[in-house]
């Protein structure tokens, strides 16, 4: 197999291309100087499901601690507003994640 490699060099305001190929062999990575990538679908579906699950937590969490400070707050209004504050910016987190969470599976399993 044999794989064309572009090489672009940026000198002042000169632009240069060399073309050359490269020829790899099946059981050898190509020697282009690029890194080699051995994470598939898979791997990164997981990693980015493990980032949004801990999101949707802390925000889970949050919401709990909130609905706890709005308890404790006997109807001061101050300390009311500050966690229905924290409460809807919570919700709007957890809402982002899962909708990223969404798009990301949606994005990968049709691409």
């Amino acid at each position: 197999m044999i794989h064309t490699v572009t090489l672009l060099y940026l000198h002042t305001h000169m632009l240069f291309a060399l073309n050359g190929t490269a020829e790899c062999l099946q059981s050898q990575p190509c020697a282009t100087g690029l890194p080699v990538v051995t994470a598939d679908n898979g791997t990164f579906t997981s990693v980015l499901s493990i980032v949004f699950g801990i999101i949707g937590a802390l925000a889970v969490l949050m919401i709990v601690i909130a609905g706890l400070r709005f308890v404790a707050g006997q109807g001061t209004p101050q300390e009311n507003a500050k966690a229905r504050n924290t409460i809807i910016y919570a919700t709007a987190g957890l809402l982002i994640a899962l909708a990223a969470e969404a798009i990301v599976n949606l994005v990968i399993v049709h691409l």
